[in-house]
């Protein structure tokens, strides 16, 4: 292994050229589209039927802890919900669910005979040991693409990934806790609605939003922007995600070319009706050629894979392209960059002329400007800000963040039992009751049954009680799985992206995510998570995951009330000591205890 030790950790920072979110790695799940480096796959073990979750209350593990664990592993592997089956890549590009298929087996034979005082490590996606803890204590714990930070570079990832030893866990690919692209949508459509509130009179109607990218994640996009009135040009240079998404209902209608693409936009615009048009073509000859024709949307974003470069499809035949990652991958880097400095460009360009432009996470700035291309101003400011600072930040002060659900059973009427249930215990939060009808209406089922909701400091414990209870007494037919993104108040650092531009100039502190990671396994959460680089490429960011179970029990009643506490709990802590007003009001308002403010 000495051949991957660099010479000195500058010259492996100075050469990580990767950063940031995805678009994914092919149309086609096999193993040599999707895997150009051939890492070590194990197909021998790959399992004769399909993986799915199971559902139903029949047990294959010894608790219901370890049993959740295993059917959300399989729910992310599950072809409807993964990006490419094959590889184990569920989303961002190259985020898989275990290392390999062998590797996948060890995990799922270790969690069916994992003791209810056992808790079982993940290592990069390897089960690497089980030791005896406590039955209050986690199943799982797990540590996903974690490098010594002077060597936490794409390049010295990609060498241990091609040789089987680490793995890219993305946010929730790794943690097992994904829930297909509604994972990311309220977030997004509380974006969208925030920008409505600060430019547009509370409305997007009668405005067109231009994005990129139909993944796992920015498939969200323009379902978003329609939950929010307004009109969504989302181009996607992989033709099948865009007949993907019409199919799924987060896209709308297709448009044949560019010209009916902006015919419809002008239609709906005209109309003030909330509708998505999927455009199969590359934003970095689109948006150029959108300029060329002086058009100007009310807003401008992007959510491609760009935090890795062999995520980010460069202009030209995308078969050409796509055979070109194949067999020349240093070529397929150095075109991709040269369209993500178009791209950005672009953006730039159209802030310039008018457009509300923000950056939604996928590092594009970033690789930009590594690239060489100027993005921020003589303060080192971005010149187009990202989604958190402009819009999402006073919510992360709250407490406020990405919470979701899971019904284990698979039956979709205990996601809608829970959905009345959410609607009575926040009455008073129209924004909420909004959601939930939108959702309900237009957010399909995809895997297992699922919810996302944003709920701050003191609403989680609030409703994670309610979802027991609703277990407890059998209103909902099995246990239900709570998590979260990785993308939390208080459970990242990310300078490019969640933590940029922090009050205090602490963009880069990464004690938080791992102070987080450690509350919630001492407050009795069921796994816990430690990753590197996800949304934004390795080396850039730090986050944690959380998951508990709520399975009716009084002792599980009380682990959620110190989890479902602790966890955003976090994140008012982050953000008060950061010098947020609003974080430190919240504390004294809930009796957070913050040392030093009593």
């Amino acid at each position: 292994m000495s051949h991957l030790v660099p010479a000195t950790p500058e010259l492996n920072l100075e050469a990580n050229s990767q950063s940031d979110h995805t678009p994914e790695r092919s149309a086609t799940s096999t193993p040599a589209a999707a895997n150009p480096a051939k890492r070590p796959m194990y197909y021998e073990f790959k399992p004769e039927e399909t993986v799915k979750a199971q559902h139903g209350n029949q047990l294959r593990c010894k608790t219901w802890e370890a049993e959740a664990a295993l059917r959300m592993l399989e729910n992310n592997l599950d072809p409807a919900v993964s990006l490419v089956y094959d590889e184990l890549i569920v989303y961002g590009g190259a985020g898989r669910a275990a290392r390999n298929w062998k590797e996948y087996q060890t995990i799922v034979r270790t969690l069916k005979n994992l003791a209810p005082d056992e808790t079982m490590l993940v290592q990069s996606g390897k089960a690497v040991g089980v030791i005896r803890t406590w039955a209050h204590a986690p199943r799982v714990l797990i540590a996903n693409s974690n490098l010594v930070p002077a060597w936490s570079t794409q390049e010295y990832f990609d060498e241990l990934d091609k040789l089987g030893l680490m793995m890219y866990g993305q946010m929730t690919a790794g943690s097992w806790i994904y829930i297909a692209t509604q994972g990311i949508l309220q977030g997004t459509y509380e974006t969208f609605a925030a920008v409505a509130d600060k430019h547009f009179s509370g409305t997007l109607a009668g405005t067109i939003t231009v994005t990129a990218g139909l993944g796992g994640m920015s498939g969200a996009q323009p379902l978003a922007v329609t939950m929010n009135d307004g009109v969504c040009l989302v181009i996607e240079p992989i033709d099948a995600r865009v007949k993907q998404k019409v199919r799924e209902g987060y896209v709308d209608e297709q448009a044949r070319d560019l010209d009916h693409a902006l015919e419809l936009c002008a239609q709906y615009k005209a109309e003030r009706k909330g509708w998505s048009v999927g455009l199969t073509g590359n934003a970095a000859t689109v948006l150029p050629e959108l300029l060329q024709r002086s058009f100007r949307p009310e807003i401008v974003t992007d959510q491609t894979s760009a935090h890795d470069l062999m995520d980010y499809i460069p202009e030209g035949n995308i078969d050409e392209v796509l055979q070109l990652r194949q067999q020349h991958p240093e070529e397929f880097k150095r075109q991709a960059l040269a369209s993500i400095m178009k791209h950005c460009q672009a953006i730039i360009d159209m802030q310039a002329a008018g457009s509300i432009a923000l950056d939604y996470g996928n590092n594009l700035r970033g690789q930009a400007e590594k690239g060489g291309l100027q993005v921020r101003d003589e303060r080192a400011q971005f010149l187009y800000p990202g989604f958190v600072p402009a819009y999402i930040r006073p919510l992360f002060c709250e407490g406020k963040g990405p919470f979701r659900w899971a019904a284990l059973s698979g039956d979709p009427q205990d996601i809608l039992r829970i959905d009345r249930a959410l609607l009575e215990t926040f009455p008073d939060n129209k924004m909420l009751a909004r959601w939930i009808e939108k959702a309900q209406a237009k957010v399909p089922f995809i895997g297992l049954p699922a919810r996302v909701c944003w709920l701050g400091y003191g609403e989680r414990e609030k409703f994670g009680l309610v979802i027991n209870d609703l277990v407890a007494r059998g209103e909902v037919s099995a246990p239900i799985v709570i998590g979260r993104d990785h993308l939390d108040c208080g459970s990242v650092a990310s300078p490019n992206r969640e933590t940029e531009g922090m009050l205090d100039g602490s963009d880069a502190v990464a004690d938080w995510p791992l102070l987080n990671a450690l509350a919630n396994t001492a407050s009795g959460a069921d796994w816990v998570s430690i990753h590197n680089g996800g949304g934004v490429g390795i080396g850039n960011s730090t986050h944690a995951g959380m998951v508990i179970v709520a399975t009716g029990t009084p002792e599980k009643a009380e682990r959620l009330r110190r989890v479902l506490t602790t966890d955003p709990g976090m994140g008012v802590f982050r953000h008060a000591d950061a010098g947020y007003e609003l974080a430190q009001q919240v504390a004294e308002e809930r009796g957070v205890k913050i040392p030093g403010r009593e």
